[in-house]
Formats: structure tokens, sequence, C-alpha cells
């Protein structure tokens, strides 16, 4: 915590309120971040059930899908809109994240198209490295199958 400045008083100890919004503003979630789903399947209807974005700052304003029985749905108050208007829809409501839960086949264009509507961030659900040829874009991966062995070598070591 000394590495981003004093939040505490000696003997004292912390403001919490204080603390809570100097952490915030350390991990950028009062600045007002958009996200969009691609892929409203399993995984990405899960997130939008389940995940509290706005706990975490970010407005999870739409998602993105291919199949007719998804597309034009609101799933827990989130619009699923065709994938084809994802840069129409970019253009009008400028997203900073991108989550991606679509199939792998699929996730290096998809993130192409992030990337060239000025997304700046990338959540990767695709389990496959992205190869996104932009420098300043930030990506996320998440492996599930690397949590589940780190989680089996953990429990291992256990006596």
């Amino acid at each position: 915590m000394s590495c981003f400045g004093g939040f505490g008083q000696q003997g004292y100890g912390y403001n919490i309120e204080n603390l809570r919004g100097e952490i915030s503003d350390i991990l950028g979630m009062n600045r007002g971040h958009n996200a969009v789903i691609l892929g409203a399947g399993n995984l990405g209807r899960a997130l939008m059930e389940n995940f509290h974005f706005e706990r975490s700052g970010v407005a999870l304003s739409a998602a993105f899908d291919v199949a007719p029985d998804v597309v034009g749905q609101r799933l827990s108050g989130v619009p699923v809109h065709h994938v084809d208007q994802l840069e129409e829809y970019l253009g009008q409501h400028p997203a900073s994240i991108g989550v991606l839960t679509v199939p792998r086949s699929v996730a290096n264009r998809i993130a192409g198209r992030l990337v060239a509507s000025g997304v700046k961030g990338i959540w990767n659900f695709t389990n496959i490295e992205l190869t996104v040829d932009a420098p300043d874009i930030v990506i996320e991966n998440v492996h599930f199958a690397d949590s589940l062995l780190a989680l089996s070598y953990m429990i291992s070591e256990v006596p």
C-alpha cells in the first residue's frame, strides 16, 4: 500500500471510506469503463447473470451473438445484438472493454474488430492466445484449465 502513497496515520490506522476510494482510483474503478460481451452462449450468459460488472466499476452495455434465438433478446437486462452490428454499435456507444466468450475459431477475428472499433482491453475467455497487432491493447487471458491444474497441484500438496 505504501507504494501508492500514504493512506493511513501511524498509530490510528486507516479511514476505511477514504481507503476504499483511493483503492478504487488506483484500480481504475472510478473511470467509467464500459464493456460489451461477444458471445451470449453458456459462458457469456453465466457472466451476465452472475458477475456483477458494476461492482468492479464497469458498465455492461450490450452483448453480441449470431444465434437467431438470442439476438434481439435481453439477458439479465443486457440487450443482445447481432455481431454484424458490432462496429455500428461501438461507433455510437464506445466501449473500453470487450469480453470474449466466442468459439476459438473466430476469437482473433472478433478481437481484431474490437480493436479496430476502439476497445482498449479484452477479457479473453476463449482459451487461446490472441494475436492482436496493437501494442497498446491490454489482453487479460482467463484459462480455466490452468486454474484447475493449479488447484489440483495445491490440494495434492496438502498432507
